[in-house]
Parts: C-alpha cells; sequence; structure tokens
C-alpha cells in the first residue's frame, strides 16, 4: 500500500536550516496538495504549512518568514525549507499528502522526521 515518506531531519544549531522531503513510496502516485505538521512532546500536533493544488501556500504565524513550503512535481515531491531555526521548532514533523493515481485522491500521513534544534 502506498505511504508518504518523509526524510530530512536531523538535529541543528539555533539560527541553522533545514530542508524536509515528503514523497509518495510508489511513484504511480502523485501529490495533489500537502501539508507539514509538527508535534513536539507533550503538545498537540500542530499545522505548519500547506501547499495546495493550485500552487498557494499557508503558513502559521510561527514561521512565516522563516519556513518556505514547495513542490517540484517532476520528482514528484514536496519540500520544507526551514531557516532561522529556533529552540521551539524542535519537533517530529510529519507530512499528510493528498495522493492520486488513476482514481480518487486520498489522505496519507507519513512517520515522521525528528528535527532538533540546539540552543
Amino acid at each position: 500500500q502506498v505511504r508518504v515518506v518523509e526524510s530530512g531531519g536531523g538535529l541543528v544549531q539555533a539560527g541553522g536550516s533545514l530542508t524536509l522531503s515528503c514523497a509518495p513510496s510508489e511513484s504511480t502516485f502523485s501529490i495533489n496538495g500537502a501539508s507539514w505538521y509538527r508535534q513536539a512532546p507533550g503538545n498537540q500536533r500542530e499545522l505548519v504549512a500547506s501547499i495546495h493544488a493550485s500552487g498557494s501556500t499557508d503558513y502559521a504565524d510561527s514561521v512565516k518568514g522563516r519556513f518556505t513550503i514547495s513542490r517540484d512535481n517532476a520528482k514528484n515531491t514536496v519540500y520544507l525549507q526551514m531557516s532561522s531555526l529556533k529552540s521551539e521548532d524542535t519537533a517530529v514533523y510529519y507530512c499528510n499528502a493528498l495522493l492520486f493515481a488513476s482514481g480518487p485522491t486520498f489522505s496519507y500521513w507519513g512517520r515522521g522526521t525528528q528535527v532538533t534544534v540546539s540552543s
């Protein structure tokens, strides 16, 4: 069964940058739209950024001006470029993608990738 695969997490110093990637596990599926969420220990999962089928984007106030969500249709991948990272950005980051093959679109979650920002 198709799933969403995230990559790019890691340990970075405050003020640094990381880029996360999100792609379907099977190349026969395409991304319609996608969102990045994050969840820190003891906190609820929160929406960080979304990119819609039209290409329009939305961001949480806490990351505006620092994070950029984008897509590369040729690579069938959605990215989250994170810069000026802060310790409060530390969380597991999850991708939720709307995938379709030849039929309807369904929502899929990835297993998450850890981002740790050291101060």
